[in-house]
């Protein structure tokens, strides 16, 4: 089945981005807490051995729902970062167009690089409180395993109430303590004030700006192979294809870029777990102490992460979750 010919309007490409958003963090939200908690371990303290590992412990030790820990803030979050970020793709590319030319190349990489400073204004709080929720189960692990607790001001956000079963043979089990997204941003408006939120900004935008810049130009060009010459349509799973293709690579890319990112919103540390003044100070001390392998935690996690999230957000963007729907279930 074809892309619809007709023309989509602006308000509804942006639910129709945001019903994506909704879909693949609903998806993928497991491997993305997987990744989370493969960056912020160090060497020497590695609690999870993969991907794999830590989703068999999490799923142990935590259940079912434990896998899906900081999920609301980013479903609630998630709509309105997609529409911003696609929407302004969008415009910036019809701002650099010449009536009758295509982009060039250049402009393409502009017209990402625009959309990914506007996306970080809900970027950044967003990864903020879902990564203090994510963590919080890999120091709780730490907690149990050196009977130390968080030694940062941070701690109290994620603090734990480790208690101990003898259900088959499993061990101590650790139960966060159940803390909310809201009361997460309470906390920190209260004893950070609205900078809280946007702790690690810098970071967001050294992250998402270079994606935006490699992904929006990739999937524009792998989308155009597949265009049919006389109608000048691609076929839904082209499209597809092109946005996980472009997504994973524009996501491996700049993994280095969100190790920074995770370690410097990470406010609750573990036992020995330095704190960072900013980006090069980070990027020097897991350099330092880590090897420059440690810029590549969660690679792999990330790119299963942003491929289908990527592939279904920009197909829905386009032809609508109905269309998407159908072709989905035929």
């Amino acid at each position: 089945m074809k892309m619809a010919e007709k023309q989509i309007s602006l308000p509804a490409k942006l639910i129709n981005g945001g019903a994506a958003g909704i879909i693949g963090v609903t998806c993928v939200f497991p491997i993305d807490l997987v990744k989370t908690r493969l960056q912020n371990q160090r060497s020497g303290q590695q609690a999870y051995k993969s991907m794999l590992d830590c989703l068999m412990k999490t799923l142990r030790s935590e259940g079912y729902f434990g896998m899906y820990r900081g999920a609301a803030v980013n479903l609630t979050l998630v709509t309105p970062e997609k529409a911003i970020k696609l929407a302004a793709n969008d415009y910036f590319r019809h701002l650099l167009a010449k009536e009758g030319v295509g982009l060039s190349l250049s402009k393409e990489m502009l017209a990402g690089c625009g959309a990914g400073v506007c996306q970080v204004i809900i970027t950044t709080p967003m990864e903020m409180l879902k990564i203090q929720l994510q963590d919080a189960g890999r120091l709780a692990s730490q907690q149990i395993a050196s009977r130390v607790s968080c030694s940062t001001s941070g701690c109290n956000l994620v603090t734990v109430n480790p208690i101990l079963t003898r259900a088959y043979n499993v061990g101590p089990v650790v139960i966060p303590r159940k803390i909310s997204a809201t009361q997460l941003a309470t906390e920190l408006l209260q004893t950070h004030g609205i900078k809280g939120l946007y702790k690690g900004l810098g970071a967001t935008l050294l992250r998402d700006v270079p994606f935006s810049v490699i992904y929006f130009p990739l999937f524009a060009h792998l989308n155009r192979v597949g265009q049919d010459s006389l109608e000048g349509r691609t076929s839904f799973f082209h499209s597809f294809l092109a946005g996980c293709i472009a997504g994973s690579v524009a996501a491996v890319s700049v993994n280095p870029c969100d190790v920074i990112k995770t370690r410097l919103q990470s406010m609750g540390k573990g036992r020995n777990e330095e704190n960072y003044s900013g980006i090069i100070d980070c990027a020097r001390k897991i350099w330092m102490k880590e090897g420059p392998s440690a810029f590549l935690k969660g690679a792999n996690c990330r790119a299963l992460v942003i491929a289908p999230l990527f592939g279904i957000a920009q197909v829905v963007y386009f032809i609508g979750l109905g269309e998407f729907l159908i072709n989905l279930c035929p």
